[in-house]
């Protein structure tokens, strides 16, 4: 085929046609829609898993949604990150006067109307997600979250040599762009991992003729990988790396009500008083990031009663309690989750949405948590030694 965008692939008795795409670019649409026609390929594959499948093809994909649910189910995290993902993605479009996604659109068309096998070859997303943040520190963790918030919400313009970029780029990666150039790990589980998994899945796709459409930046890496034995269940496993830190999570609770019990049989003033902390500020920040999230006053009354006592079971979170609530109160409706695309280009947009207001005070609420723990724990530890004095 006499396309640039197109490479051909001799694998074992196939041939595999990679269409390169811009995830933003008319140009893909075109490319995918004139490579099936003249191919007329025995199954079309195309880099999607079954969540974003849904997610670009069903309209009404918001009606059944239980953000109680989703908080239960521990996937504020990811809902929010692929909310926030997808609005950048959105944005990059719109710089182009174009639309996301088109290229994956057409191949799901020429399937339907020809009748060929579809392959969603990409791996889950919130396997990705999960996998990347298992595999990365403390601090790294909160370097890759401030990239992709200031990725999202700031307001320079973007340059065409920038637009040239992100075609080659989709939202996830471009988003972790300077992350990932300070921590390989990043790169090598959003890009490296899923060309591997990619080019197992085209290579097994069904019949003689396989055409594939993929981002332009996965497609040298899944020619490299088409020959190599790839290991799926290695490259889906979310297990968290061996760290101290579950028993870390343990101690401190522990240790808090130790000092502070013995504190109470000693002195019972100085006692009361490190309790006063460990109320204040547990309940107190939580309450403040509640409120930074424009929470319900019952979401806010929530974080401030319970944090004091969720800061003490590592199973538990205030911002599960609080998100409930909040979500109970407010009721979101589909025409917020329809709204997510334009009001998460904006932080206001961010903080006036139900959906994701509701996410924003269960992450908030646990993060401001997390800090009232730290500042009582040095409070109660300071008034500790002073008994000795």
């Amino acid at each position: 085929m006499n396309n640039e965008n197109v490479l051909t692939v001799p694998y074992q008795d196939k041939e595999i046609y990679i269409v390169k795409t811009a995830h933003v670019s008319r140009t893909s649409v075109e490319d995918a829609r004139s490579c099936i026609e003249e191919i007329a390929p025995d199954s079309i594959c195309i880099e999607l898993d079954s969540d974003r499948y849904q997610s670009l093809t069903s309209k009404d994909r918001w009606e059944n949604t239980d953000l109680v649910e989703v908080i239960k189910q521990k996937r504020v995290g990811f809902l929010l990150v692929n909310t926030i993902l997808a609005s950048f993605q959105r944005r990059i479009a719109k710089n182009l006067e174009t639309s996301s996604g088109g290229e994956m659109l057409e191949g799901i068309r020429q399937s339907q109307s020809r009748n060929i096998p579809l392959v969603l070859a990409d791996r889950p997303v919130k396997l990705t997600f999960s996998r990347i943040w298992n595999s990365l520190g403390l601090m790294e963790k909160g370097k890759l979250l401030v990239t992709i918030l200031s990725s999202i919400f700031e307001d320079e313009e973007i340059s065409e040599e920038d637009l040239a970029a992100l075609k080659e780029s989709d939202a996830l990666e471009a988003a972790l762009a300077d992350v990932g150039k300070e921590f390989p790990v990043v790169k090598r589980i959003l890009v490296d991992e899923r060309d591997q998994y990619l080019a197992k899945k085209i290579r097994e796709a069904p019949g003689k003729k396989v055409v594939a459409i993929v981002g332009a930046a996965h497609a040298n890496g899944i020619i490299r990988n088409l020959n190599t034995p790839v290991d799926t269940g290695k490259l889906e496993d979310t297990s968290k790396k061996k760290s101290s830190l579950g028993i870390v999570k343990w101690l401190i609770p522990l240790l808090i009500i130790a000092i502070v019990g013995y504190t109470l049989y000693v002195n019972r003033s100085t006692g009361l008083a490190q309790i006063r902390s460990w109320l204040i500020w547990n309940g107190g920040l939580s309450a403040v990031g509640t409120i930074l999230a424009a929470g319900h006053p019952l979401a806010v009354l929530t974080s401030f009663f319970l944090a004091p006592l969720t800061s003490l079971n590592p199973l538990l979170a205030v911002g599960w309690f609080s998100g409930i609530v909040q979500a109970r109160v407010t009721k979101p409706k589909v025409k917020d989750f329809e709204r997510l695309g334009e009001d998460t280009e904006t932080l206001k947009g961010f903080r006036t949405n139900k959906v994701t207001r509701v996410l924003l005070v269960v992450v908030l609420a646990n993060v401001f948590s997390t800090i009232g723990t730290f500042v009582s724990g040095v409070d109660i530890l300071a008034s500790f030694l002073s008994i000795f004095r």
